[in-house]
C-alpha cells in the first residue's frame, strides 16, 4: 500500500475512533477506561519480571483491579509476592486510579498541545462529579499539582519516621505509602498493614492527614485555594457540607470506638484514642489501612464501620462510597418529610431535585447490588461467616479495603464477585449502573411514544 493511502486510511480510522468516543455516554466511557487500566495492570503483573513467587491469573487480576479501584483488598501479600518492578507497576496503577481516568492524559494534552476538547471536558466533569460553576481545565491543573505536592511532602515526612524506626528500604516504603494513602488505596508493603506501628502517633497521623486530604476531595481544595487568593469570599456550600460531615463522622465515630470497643480497653488512654481515631478515619476516608486487627472488632462496632464505609468519602476525591454529599441530601429529605415541609433543605439551603434524585437512586442501586453480591458470595463460599461476607462486600463497594480476614479464602467465583464490586465502587455505584444501562436513545423515544399512546 502506498504511503499516502496508508496515511489517509490512518486519518480516517482516527476520525472514526474519535467520533465513536464523542458519541459514547460518559458513564460508559469511564467504565471502559478503568477496565482498560485494570487489564493492562493484569497483563504487567502477570509477567515473570513482576513476581517473586508464582501468582495465579485470578489473583493478579484481583490485585490489579484493587489497585486501579484504590481499594486495597488483596488475596496475596504484595510485599512478598511481587518484585520491585511489580511494586512499581502496582504503584503506577494506584496513582492512575487515584487521579482518575483520563486525568493524566488530559493534563499532558492541556499543557503540551494546549487543547482540552469537549470529550475531555465531559469525561472530567463526569469523573469528578463537578458542579457547573467549576471549569474542568482549571480544576484538572489544580488536581495534578496538588496531588504531586501533597505526595512529595507526605513521602518526606514518612521517610524521616521510617528511617528512625529502621524500616528496610525506608525511601521506597515512604514513597509507596504516601501515594497509597493519598489515593486512599490502602495498599501496604507490610504484611499486617500498620499494626507494628499501632502506638506511633507520627506515622499514623501522617497517613491520616494524607488519606483525609484525598478523601475530602479536590473540590474543597480548589474552593479553599480560591478563598485564600481572594477569588471567592467564602467556601462554597458543597465544601461546607463536606467539611462538617467529615468532621462529625470522625468525632462521633472515634468517641464510640474509644468508649465501646472491648479490645481497646486494655490500652493506655493515648494509644486507645489513637487506635480508635485511625480505625474510624480508615473506614470513613475509605483508605483501608489498619493499626489493629479488624477481625477482632465487636459486633456493635462493626455496625459503626458498616455505616462509615457505606457513606464513604466525598465527591471529586480519591475515595469511594455513596459520598458525604449524597448522605446530606438524604438527611435533608428525611428531615423535611418528617416535618411536613414541601421544600427539601439542608443547612438552610434548598436541595435541587436532581441532587435528590441522584442520592436516592444511588442508595437504591447500592442496596440492590449489595444484596445480590452478598447472596452470590454466600452461595460461592457457604462456610464463611455472614458478618465477614457482608463486611467484605461493603468494603469492596466502598473501595475501602478493610477486611475481617476472609479475602484470601474466597473461591474464584467469590473473587470475581469482589472484582465486580471494586470496579463499580471506583467508577461510582450509580455511574456503574448508568454505564451498563446506556443504550440507543432513539429506542427510548420510541418506547416513550408507545407508553404515551
Amino acid at each position: 500500500m502506498p504511503r499516502s493511502s496508508f496515511r489517509r486510511s490512518a486519518i480516517r480510522g482516527w476520525a472514526r475512533w474519535r467520533l465513536t468516543l464523542s458519541q459514547t455516554p460518559a458513564p460508559r466511557l469511564l467504565l471502559v477506561g478503568y477496565l482498560s487500566y485494570m487489564l493492562l495492570g493484569w497483563a504487567l503483573l502477570s509477567m515473570p519480571f513482576a513476581q517473586t513467587v508464582p501468582v495465579s491469573a485470578i489473583d493478579t487480576l484481583f490485585i490489579a483491579t484493587s489497585a486501579v479501584s484504590t481499594t486495597g483488598l488483596v488475596t496475596v501479600d504484595p510485599g512478598s509476592s511481587f518484585t520491585f518492578a511489580g511494586e512499581v507497576v502496582l504503584l503506577a496503577l494506584i496513582q492512575m486510579g487515584g487521579l482518575g481516568y483520563m486525568t493524566i492524559g488530559s493534563f499532558v494534552s492541556l499543557h503540551l498541545a494546549h487543547r482540552f476538547d469537549r470529550l475531555r471536558r465531559q469525561t472530567t466533569r463526569s469523573a469528578f462529579n463537578l458542579p457547573d460553576r467549576v471549569d474542568p481545565a482549571s480544576f484538572l491543573r489544580a488536581v495534578v499539582i496538588f496531588t504531586l505536592l501533597v505526595e512529595v511532602v507526605g513521602a518526606l515526612i514518612l521517610y524521616a519516621f521510617f528511617r528512625a524506626e529502621g524500616v528496610p528500604d525506608a525511601a521506597w516504603s515512604a514513597i509507596f505509602h504516601s501515594i497509597s494513602a493519598f489515593a486512599t488505596a490502602g495498599f501496604s508493603l507490610n504484611s499486617n498493614s500498620f499494626e507494628d506501628f499501632s502506638n506511633h502517633a507520627g506515622i499514623l497521623l501522617t497517613l491520616s492527614v494524607l488519606s483525609l486530604l484525598g478523601a475530602m476531595g479536590f473540590l474543597i481544595v480548589v474552593d479553599f485555594w480560591r478563598t485564600v487568593l481572594g477569588r471567592a469570599r467564602h467556601l462554597g456550600f458543597t465544601s461546607k457540607v463536606i467539611w462538617r460531615i467529615t468532621l462529625s463522622f470522625l468525632v462521633v465515630g472515634t468517641a464510640l470506638m474509644f468508649v465501646a470497643e472491648p479490645t481497646y480497653q486494655a490500652l493506655p488512654p493515648e494509644d486507645r484514642l489513637l487506635a480508635a481515631f485511625f480505625q474510624v478515619m480508615s473506614a470513613s476516608s475509605t483508605v483501608g489501612f489498619n493499626s489493629t486487627p479488624t477481625g477482632a472488632l465487636a459486633p456493635a462496632m462493626l455496625i459503626v464501620m458498616f455505616f462509615l464505609m457505606v457513606v464513604g468519602a466525598s465527591p471529586a476525591g480519591t475515595g469511594g462510597g455513596l459520598k458525604t454529599t449524597s448522605f446530606a441530601a438524604l438527611v435533608g429529605l428525611v428531615r423535611s418529610t418528617l416535618k411536613g415541609r414541601e421544600r427539601i433543605r439542608y443547612f438552610k439551603r434548598e436541595i435541587p431535585l436532581p441532587r435528590l434524585q441522584t442520592a436516592t437512586a444511588s442508595l437504591s442501586y447500592y442496596a440492590a447490588l449489595l444484596l445480590m453480591a452478598t447472596f452470590l458470595l454466600l452461595l460461592a463460599d457457604p462456610g464463611l461467616p455472614f458478618d465477614a461476607v457482608m463486611f467484605e462486600a461493603i468494603s469492596a463497594m466502598g473501595t475501602v479495603g478493610l477486611s475481617m480476614g476472609i479475602t484470601g479464602d474466597l473461591t474464584d467465583l467469590g473473587k470475581l464477585v469482589i472484582i465486580v464490586l471494586m470496579t463499580a465502587g471506583r467508577v461510582g455505584i450509580l455511574t456503574f449502573g448508568m454505564a451498563l444501562a446506556s443504550h440507543d436513545e432513539s429506542r427510548d423515544e420510541e418506547a416513550d411514544n408507545e407508553l404515551i399512546l
